[in-house]
């Protein structure tokens, strides 16, 4: 057990510390959703609350057009383009990063949570708007003191599912991530190579050989993804769940 939580990940040498791909995994993810909060949450305000319906039709298509490209395909996007960008604009030896990871990861959380945050923001009664304005609020204050507290559970089930598949993606941050297995222990990890959880699976389970100690710590690395999904979902239920209850007993 000591071994397995250890910070060397060396299989051929019988070295199974699976902490650098944890961190790696968290790393990645916690950065995805920093970038992917403020834009997947200001996009649904701006769709649900200020776009023209002109504008409205355009961006909705957009976004269900990004939601519904494969995870390859932008992981080829990514190392075609957005990985020697990052090397010229930083300076690095190699742009195959965990930023690299986080921003693709971004662009895969930002439909999820557009979607589902434009929903709640839909669900706000019009006359929480209108009773604001009527006290004379602006546009903005409308937003961001009444409209934006009353969908925060939505919002927040949004973000909770987007961190959800940014945890459980596997080729677009096996594409661009270096798949090194190094411990992130600083700031400047960001932008080093790592490993994630998913990209060791899906790299490894096909040549390790049956009934092995390799073989069996893939699985129990899976089931620490299986079990964090769980947590995030379960959570994301909660919080919906709490929800309703609140409009039962208003209503």
């Amino acid at each position: 057990m000591a071994d397995l939580f250890s910070q060397r990940w060396y299989p051929t040498e019988n070295y199974f510390g699976i902490l650098p791909l944890i961190g790696g995994s968290l790393l990645v993810t916690l950065f995805s959703i920093l970038i992917a909060l403020p834009f997947g949450v200001g996009t649904a305000v701006y769709i649900a609350e200020v776009a023209p319906q002109g504008i409205k039709q355009v961006l909705k298509p957009v976004i269900e057009i990004l939601a519904g490209i494969p995870s390859v395909v932008l992981g080829f996007i990514g190392i075609q383009v957005l990985v020697p960008f990052l090397r010229r604009l930083f300076n690095l030896s190699t742009g195959l990063t965990a930023f690299s990871g986080a921003f693709l990861l971004a662009l895969i959380s930002i439909p999820t949570i557009v979607s589902i945050a434009e929903d709640a923001l839909y669900a706000v009664p019009k006359s929480y708007r209108e009773g604001a304005v009527a006290l004379g609020a602006s546009q903005w204050e409308t937003i961001w003191k009444v409209t934006l507290p009353a969908a925060r559970t939505g919002v927040l089930t949004a973000v909770m599912l987007g961190v959800g598949r940014s945890l459980g993606e596997t080729m677009a941050v096996m594409m661009v991530t270096g798949n090194a297995a190094t411990l992130p222990n600083r700031l400047n990890s960001l932008f080093m190579p790592v490993r994630t959880m998913t990209a060791t699976i899906a790299s490894e389970m096909g040549e390790v050989a049956t009934g092995s100690m390799h073989y069996h710590v893939l699985f129990f690395i899976g089931i620490i993804l299986f079990g964090l999904s769980l947590i995030i979902n379960v959570a994301a239920s909660w919080v919906s769940l709490q929800k309703r209850g609140r409009e039962q007993l208003v209503s």
